[in-house]
């Protein structure tokens, strides 16, 4: 084995220790990994001070520690306060004091790790999902009463998919169920579930789909708290029934599904069994039989009451009251149109002799003339004539031409010439 032989020439420039500080400074600030980095460690000791958190966040097994400080300005928006004995993850940038030849890691959070950073995980996501309206009971939709084919999306070799087809074919023998199998557990399970959901939407056939598995961990079960999971079910078109886990799992999934039941068997059961559907069909029946005898019964009765009340009417004495009285409106219908046209034909004289006295002919006949100008107009006054003025005379019988050959006016228009 060779070590390393250093070069003991001396260079003509010497770095002063400012200047072998300033190049590290530069290589420490200027990192892109480091000007943003998470570092996950315990906390050994922890200092509050005046302005703010120093604390040292150590590796215990692998014998290493980093000095961390989080000032004021960022310990109201602290997760959570370094404690000794903490294991935490810490988010910051690492800086080189140059004075003191040290470098330390300045913190702007401060997370819980392990279940503690999970936890956290989980109630950030439920929260922005919940003010999304992904939970809201309004969106729940309702199982169809008697599906005939439903969808489930669990694991091929779980004991899930065992407990649901026994539940199923107990309860409702000759349901028709389509299985998308998938992953349930690890990193890659939350994009398989999806994929799953997403075979039995396109397939169109089923109405119900079923998400589920069987009990475990809670780290097992985090792929149900999975976006990409929780939004698949929410945009699934079908009613979705959720079945994760034992009586006190609750995930995402269960949250945002149209039922939560959940555990696989309790999910099965949450399609009505055949025997319910006979139940109630024969109810029915029962129903509707007891309806249609109450109403013959009701319509009996009634026509006993319409025949009581016929033989009480005797029909042919009111049939000769009501003859009676047409006989009366009749007469009294006739003599009121006697009535009526004698007064018309009277009224009727009246006005033929009163266009007879206002006949112009007849006056004629009486031995008068009527005198009017060329121009069809009648002449009323002697002093709208003039000497040889042509004018039309008609009698009674025929009419002739006249002129005239002098005018005498009236000695009423000669008193009131001036």
């Amino acid at each position: 084995m060779t070590s390393y032989q250093p070069n003991l020439l001396v260079p003509p420039d010497v770095l002063s220790v400012k200047g072998l500080t300033d190049y590290i400074q530069a290589l420490l600030e200027q990192d892109q990994a480091l000007v943003q980095v998470w570092v996950e460690g315990e906390v050994s000791s922890a200092v509050r001070h005046r302005s703010g958190f120093f604390f040292t966040l150590q590796d215990p097994q692998e014998q290493a520690c980093i000095r961390c400080v989080v000032w004021n300005s960022y310990c109201d928006q602290l997760v959570i306060e370094p404690e000794p004995g903490e294991q935490i993850i810490v988010l910051g940038r690492v800086r080189l004091y140059p004075h003191r030849g040290q470098y330390q890691l300045m913190a702007w959070q401060l997370l819980p790790a392990g279940e503690g950073l999970r936890s956290l995980q989980y109630q950030q996501l439920r929260d922005r999902l919940t003010r999304e309206g992904l939970f809201d009971p309004a969106h729940k939709r309702s199982l169809p009463t008697y599906p005939q084919t439903i969808g489930v999306v669990t694991s091929h070799q779980a004991a899930a998919w065992g407990d649901i087809k026994r539940t199923l074919k107990a309860q409702y023998p000759g349901l028709h169920v389509l299985f998308s199998p998938t992953r349930v557990q690890g990193k890659q399970a939350p994009e398989a579930i999806v994929v799953a959901i997403e075979r039995v939407i396109k397939d169109g056939r089923a109405e119900v789909l079923i998400v589920t598995r069987g009990g475990g961990a809670i780290e097992d079960l985090a792929c149900f708290n999975d976006e990409r999971v929780v939004r698949a079910i929410a945009e699934c078109p079908i009613p979705v029934v959720s079945g994760i886990g034992h009586q006190r799992d609750e995930t995402l999934a269960d949250l945002v599904a149209d039922r939560c039941a959940h555990t696989p068997t309790a999910a099965a059961e949450c399609i009505p069994r055949l025997v319910d559907w006979q139940t109630e069909y024969q109810a029915c029946i029962a129903s509707l039989y007891i309806t249609l005898n109450r109403r013959l019964d009701v319509s009996h009765e009634h026509l006993l009451y319409q025949k009581t009340r016929l033989r009480r009417l005797q029909l042919d004495r009111r049939l000769e009251r009501e003859q009676g009285i047409r006989s009366r409106h009749q007469r009294h219908l006739l003599q009121t149109t006697k009535q009526c046209l004698a007064n018309a034909q009277q009224k009727q004289q009246l006005l033929q002799q009163q266009l007879a006295t206002l006949d112009p002919t007849a006056v004629l006949k009486r031995g008068y003339a009527l005198v009017q100008t060329t121009e069809d107009q009648i002449v009323r006054s002697a002093n709208t004539l003039h000497i040889d003025q042509e004018l039309k005379v008609q009698l009674a019988e025929g009419e002739f031409t006249a002129r005239v050959s002098s005018v005498q006016p009236s000695p009423i228009e000669l008193d009131h010439e001036p």
